[in-house]
């Protein structure tokens, strides 16, 4: 018996995953796919951009320092980037809500507490739910967000009576991948696209008109899924949690070859 023969199999041996995207994040998401078997395929479809308005930003960070606010949401890692990049001290009378385990992972991992998650729902409409449950009285709260996203958070809690400054740390920009990549995913030689945010979504439909149905689609999420069919994908993977960690699993379900009709539900 060869050594080949005696190494055992991993979930996703064969396969080439395309990464969305680049830097630590993309490093760390290739690295569980190496450790499944895949290849990954690191194409970043976005990068994140200075805000346009960096004078309302400062002016929001120093109220947050001065400890001016009850609460400070958070709905992406890469606000936490942000916070890190200005080297924000958040005051123990600023409690901090993530939207769910990856941005929670993010801030504690360059030290900043974290006092709620939402424990179903991770989306800003859940977590305004929570917090709304959590604090019947007026508070103030500052919500820091991408020049992209949707009111929904900021207005929930607006209409329960809080006090709310919605301010832009950060904008998401498109970035157009290689010719290659481009020819891999109409050729079907990438065998399943990380579709981890609306804004991916919406790059994904915009470069690749044309992707075979034997590609897997697979979405971090139920919020990514709704925004991804929303641009005209069709998602068959959806992770049960907002992590990487269950999205790769998620795909590590399927086998290859794979058709469309097998993800049917």
């Amino acid at each position: 018996m060869t050594a080949s023969e005696t190494k055992p199999a991993k979930p996703l041996d064969g396969w080439r995953v395309l990464v969305p995207r680049g830097g630590p994040w993309g490093d760390g998401v290739a690295a569980s796919l190496r450790s499944q078997g895949a290849v990954p395929v690191v194409a970043p479809l976005i990068n994140f951009a200075p805000t346009t308005d960096q004078p309302s930003l400062d002016a929001a960070l120093e109220r947050l320092a001065a400890g001016e606010y009850d609460w400070l949401t958070i709905t992406s890692a890469t606000t936490v980037d942000v916070l890190f990049a200005h080297r924000v001290e958040i005051p123990r009378t600023t409690k901090v809500a993530a939207v769910g385990e990856t941005t929670a992972a993010a801030l504690q991992a360059v030290g900043y507490e974290v006092a709620l998650v939402p424990e179903q729902d991770n989306s800003a409409a859940g977590m305004a739910k929570q917090l709304i449950e959590l604090e019947p009285e007026p508070r103030r709260i500052l919500t820091l967000r991408s020049e992209i996203a949707k009111p929904v958070l900021t207005q929930s809690l607006i209409d329960a009576g809080h006090h709310v400054d919605s301010v832009v740390a950060y904008r998401t920009v498109g970035v157009p991948v290689t010719e290659r990549i481009r020819r891999d995913v109409e050729n079907g030689r990438i065998n399943a696209i990380l579709i981890t945010s609306g804004s991916v979504a919406q790059q994904v439909r915009e470069q690749f008109p044309t992707i075979p149905d034997t590609t897997l689609l697979a979405a971090i999420g139920p919020r990514t899924a709704k925004d991804a069919r929303n641009a005209g994908l069709p998602v068959w993977v959806v992770a049960d949690k907002q992590t990487v960690d269950a999205l790769i699993d998620a795909v590590s379900h399927f086998t290859l070859p794979h058709a469309a009709d097998e993800f049917a539900p």
